[in-house]
C-alpha cells in the first residue's frame, strides 16, 4: 500500500497548481467540446483570428488552437509583472453562508462574471484590432471554463478550499481546492465509454446550456454550498461551526462528485460553444439542424 501511495503521489506531483481551475487537461477539454459543437464558419473565424497570435507577444504561452486559448489565460499569470493584474479575473468567490449578491465580490469589473462579458464584447466587435480580439477570445474561453469549477464561486472562508488540507482517497494531504481543480475533474472527464468530447444532440444541450455568467456563478455557489463542503465535511450543515483545517474525500464521496464535475465541464463546453457563436454571427443565437453538420 506505502508503494501505491508513493506512486499516486509522484503523478499527483505533475497536475496543476491549485490556483489553476480545471488545470490545463479539463480546460482543453473544455474548449475541444465548443470547438465540436460550432459551425464551420465559427470555426474558420476563430482560426482567422488565431493567426494573428505572434501581435500578442507571449511565445511562451502559445495561442495556436482553441485548446490553447483555454489555457493561454493561466499560463500568462505567471509572468506577473505584466499580466499581474489580471489575478482576480479567475475567480468571484462567495461566501456559502451567506445569501448570494451576484454584485458583490466584482470591485471595478475585476471577477471572472464581468470578464466573460467584456471578453465577449471585445470579441464581437469587429472594428477592433484583431489582437485585441484574439487576447478576448482568450480571456472569455478560460474564463467561461473557470465560472464552471465550484470553488472559484463558493467560500468558506478559505480562499475556496485551498486552505483546506484534504485527503484524496487514499492520496493524503491535497487541498480541497486542488482535489475539484484536478484529479476529480479529470477522473470525471476521462471514461471513454461516455466521451464528453462529441456533438451533443439539440435537447441534451438544451439541458446542459443558458443562462448568464451570473447565473453559471450562482450555479457553482449553489453546488459548492449543497454539495462540496457538506460532502467534505459530512455534516448538512456546514455554516453552524467552523469548521476544521483538515479533512477526507473518502472514496463514496469522490464516486459522488464524479457526475456533478463532469456536467459543469460539459456545460462549461456547450455554453463557450454559445458564446463563440454569437460572438462570430451576432444576432439570436441559432444552433444549426445537426443534419447540416
Amino acid at each position: 500500500m506505502r508503494g501505491v501511495v508513493i506512486a499516486l503521489l509522484a503523478v499527483l506531483t505533475f497536475l496543476p497548481a491549485p490556483a489553476h481551475a480545471w488545470g490545463a487537461y479539463a480546460h482543453r477539454k473544455t474548449a475541444e467540446i465548443a470547438e465540436t459543437n460550432v459551425s464551420p464558419e465559427v470555426r474558420a473565424k476563430i482560426q482567422r483570428l488565431l493567426a494573428n497570435e505572434k501581435a500578442l507577444g507571449t511565445p511562451e504561452c502559445p495561442l495556436k488552437t482553441l485548446q490553447d486559448a483555454a489555457v493561454w489565460a493561466d499560463c500568462v499569470r505567471g509572468e506577473g509583472w505584466r499580466w499581474g493584474y489580471t489575478a482576480a479575473w479567475h475567480y468571484r468567490t462567495a461566501p456559502i453562508c451567506q445569501a448570494f449578491n451576484p454584485r458583490s465580490q466584482c470591485s471595478g469589473g475585476a471577477c471572472v462574471t464581468a470578464q466573460i462579458t467584456r471578453a465577449h464584447r471585445i470579441l464581437a466587435d469587429e472594428s477592433l484590432p484583431a489582437a485585441i480580439r484574439l487576447e478576448a477570445l482568450a480571456f472569455m474561453v478560460h474564463f467561461a471554463g473557470d465560472v464552471h469549477m465550484p470553488l472559484h464561486s463558493g467560500d468558506n472562508e478559505d480562499r475556496g478550499g485551498n486552505d483546506r488540507e484534504t485527503d484524496y482517497g487514499i492520496i493524503p494531504s491535497l487541498n480541497l481546492h486542488w482535489i475539484w481543480d484536478g484529479p476529480l475533474a479529470e477522473r470525471a472527464i476521462s471514461d471513454p465509454a461516455d466521451p464528453v468530447v462529441r456533438r451533443y444532440p439539440l435537447a441534451e444541450r438544451a439541458d446542459l446550456t443558458g443562462g448568464t455568467p451570473d447565473d453559471w456563478g450562482r450555479e457553482s455557489w449553489e453546488i459548492a454550498r449543497t454539495f462540496v463542503y457538506p460532502t467534505a465535511f459530512d455534516s448538512d450543515d456546514v455554516c453552524a461551526a467552523p469548521l476544521p483545517e483538515k479533512t477526507a474525500l473518502s472514496q463514496e464521496d469522490i464516486v459522488r462528485g464524479v457526475p456533478i464535475a463532469k456536467r459543469r465541464v460539459q456545460q462549461a463546453g456547450l455554453r463557450i460553444a454559445d458564446l463563440l457563436t454569437s460572438a462570430f454571427a451576432p444576432g439570436p443565437l441559432v444552433v444549426a439542424d445537426e443534419r447540416r453538420r
